[in-house]
């Protein structure tokens, strides 16, 4: 899949903008109800910077104030993903409101108020029947009635493996057209072969924590390549990482409470990488210690 302009074309024919404006991580309040005003401020200062798609989860708790931040804009010109709370192989907790569907259903109405999601995720393969009620390729079923009925234009998954993958492709009616995961220079594959087999089946990989190398990460030798390139596009090492993801064929989810640092995410069009640059970062980041934030107990193992 190609870029072409600021999005890139799904399998499923919709378009999907890039980059996202990620509202877990950094926002992440699962457990407190209270409203978070800065959460809202935050993404109204990431519309009016000129972000146009934000990236939600049921498990981050932040719909009520996605809701809130876009109510009176123009619903069509705004690209709203939201997951399904599926939590790691603990099984700690549950959707409250039952199956994607039900649950999709409730958010709808109740929090994000809109008729619709642009992009519906599964956040996590471990479903099982005993602690769900239903099993994974039956929660995959459930999300494609969302796309049948209209109340998701697309339908993907987030943290899947190939094994994972392989599952749910067996009894689609619906394919997933993406798969959000932990993607960084410094972790190509949150795990095995998962980028390239999501590739060769038209999956568009998605890119959360894209910018760990410079945030999390400790390595002289890559930041001067950062500072470099930097110095040639006039461009920051954030600017730098977030172009590489695109020259990979990739979505970049990403945050930031700064309006400057807000505004240079989406300053990533007036310049590209060339493949030698490209191929140069993706070499040196590889050569780097793994750099993995999220579901350790999972995918820790890989490392």
């Amino acid at each position: 899949m190609s870029l072409t302009g600021k999005s890139f074309k799904l399998a499923d024919g919709n378009s999907i903008p890039v980059p996202a404006y990620g509202v877990g991580t950094k926002w992440f309040k699962a457990g407190r109800d209270e409203i978070d005003e800065k959460v809202i401020e935050a993404l109204k200062t990431a519309l009016d910077q000129g972000f146009v798609h934000i990236d939600g989860a049921e498990v981050y708790n932040t719909d009520k104030e996605i809701g809130q931040a876009i109510a009176g804009a123009d619903r069509s010109k705004l690209y709203l993903t939201d997951k399904y709370l599926v939590v790691g192989s603990s099984h700690s907790k549950k959707s409250p409101h039952g199956t994607p569907y039900d649950s999709l259903k409730y958010h709808l109405k109740n929090e994000l108020k809109t008729d619709y999601v642009d992009l519906y995720l599964l956040h996590s393969p471990f479903i099982f029947k005993e602690f769900h009620g239903f099993s994974l390729t039956e929660a995959w079923q459930s999300v494609e009635k969302l796309k049948d009925e209209g109340l998701a234009k697309s339908i993907g998954v987030s943290n899947f493996r190939v094994e994972d993958l392989e599952e749910i492709l067996k009894v689609a009616k619906h394919k997933p057209v993406v798969n959000q995961i932990e993607f960084n220079a410094f972790l190509q594959n949150q795990t095995p072969g998962i980028v390239e087999y999501s590739q060769e089946h038209d999956i568009l990989i998605e890119a959360y924590s894209p910018l760990g190398p410079i945030t999390k990460g400790n390595s002289s030798e890559f930041n001067g390549l950062l500072k470099r390139l930097g110095e040639k596009y006039n461009k920051t090492p954030g600017q730098i990482l977030l172009r590489w993801v695109l020259e990979r064929g990739i979505v970049p989810v990403t945050t930031s409470a700064n309006p400057d640092r807000i505004r240079s995410f989406v300053e990533i069009f007036n310049f590209s990488l060339n493949k030698a640059e490209t191929k140069e970062i993706t070499e040196a980041g590889a050569k780097e210690k793994p750099l993995r934030q999220y579901w350790l107990p999972e995918f820790g193992k890989y490392d």
